[in-house]
């Protein structure tokens, strides 16, 4: 079967956006990334420098590792991990996962700093974050408040 030429069109067009300096609004879950969602803060902060450590080899480059966005009005964490974890993901007190029918709005790529949602760790074309270390440090380092099960507002929406 033949791609769809439209969606093909889309993506491309979505992907030069993102890296042109735009935001972009992508579907969670087919080819790209579901989101794990959790409180930010200090208990979030440790997370994010133990799956630093986790992720980055020797040779990596130092912004090797998943990539995790910030809305600091929300006081949220978005961490992609890979499609599909949203249909294997068990409850957890401390995190909600979320795949289609939702949407995320990316921030532009060169947007790594407040004010608005911002790029804590860069997005990169080889990585995700892994959703199994990921889940043991949320329990072990408990970030809260956790959010409700469909967080949605200025970065998730539902597909309409």
């Amino acid at each position: 079967m033949a791609p769809d030429m439209g969606s093909l069109a889309d993506r491309i067009r979505q992907v030069a956006d993102l890296m042109a300096g735009r935001q972009v609004r992508l579907p969670l879950g087919g080819r790209f990334f579901d989101v794990v969602v959790t409180a930010n803060g200090p208990e979030a902060s440790a997370v994010i420098a133990m799956l630093d450590d986790l992720q980055r080899a020797e040779a990596d480059a130092p912004d090797a590792r998943g990539p995790v966005i910030e809305s600091p009005e929300e006081s949220r964490l978005y961490w992609l991990v890979p499609p599909g974890t949203s249909a294997q993901w068990q409850s957890h007190a401390y995190a909600s996962c979320l795949g289609q029918p939702h949407e995320i709005v990316l921030p532009p790529l060169p947007h790594n700093e407040p004010p608005g949602v911002y790029w804590r760790r860069r997005c990169r074309a080889d990585r995700l974050v892994p959703i199994g270390p990921l889940r043991i440090l949320l329990d072990r380092f408990r970030p809260s408040p956790a959010p409700h099960d469909e967080p949605l507002g200025r970065v998730l929406a539902t597909k309409s």
